[in-house]
């Protein structure tokens, strides 16, 4: 009797160090997904150029063009809405939150040093550029670890010439 009651607390402890080694990888997963759709994000609003000032010869970023096109790119890439609450298709529970959304642009000399020290984060930019902050919360399938927040952080230059 005392070997089957071993074998059931055995079985309960594999299941539980099994449940949570599969809830790293989806953790993992859903990391790298959130890194690529907020590194796309930063590079296609750092794309779209300021039409007016091109026409002057001076490489600027249209501030208003690129924080739409962010968006557009967070929402389609993470399924979520303008506001940025998960669809119904979303892998996401919770709503992402855009933490910073800055444009470098061409009044600036380059190579240019951002750095933000609320969020510790440092990037050089050689070309006009858009730095984007996004608070992704894991949502997690079987409660066996700790919620885990990120800040996950991205940047891109313009790409021109």
């Amino acid at each position: 009797m005392y070997k089957l009651l071993l074998i059931m607390m055995m079985m309960t402890v594999w299941m539980a160090v099994h449940l949570m080694g599969v809830e790293e990888e989806l953790a993992m997963k859903t990391l790298s997904q959130s890194k690529r759709a907020i590194n796309r994000a930063a590079h296609a609003a750092a794309q779209q150029l300021d039409k007016e000032a091109l026409g002057n010869g001076e490489l600027r970023i249209n501030p208003q063009t690129a924080a739409e096109t962010a968006m557009n790119y967070l929402g389609g890439n993470l399924l979520v809405d303008d506001e940025g609450v998960p669809l119904d298709n979303s892998f996401l529970l919770d709503p992402i939150e855009v933490l910073v959304f800055d444009i470098v642009n061409g009044d600036q000399t380059f190579p240019y040093v951002y750095r933000n020290d609320e969020h510790q984060f440092e990037a050089v930019l050689r070309k006009p550029g858009v730095v984007l902050i996004v608070k992704v919360v894991y949502p997690r399938a079987f409660r066996v670890l700790e919620p885990i927040e990120w800040e996950i952080r991205g940047a891109a230059e313009l790409v021109a010439g």
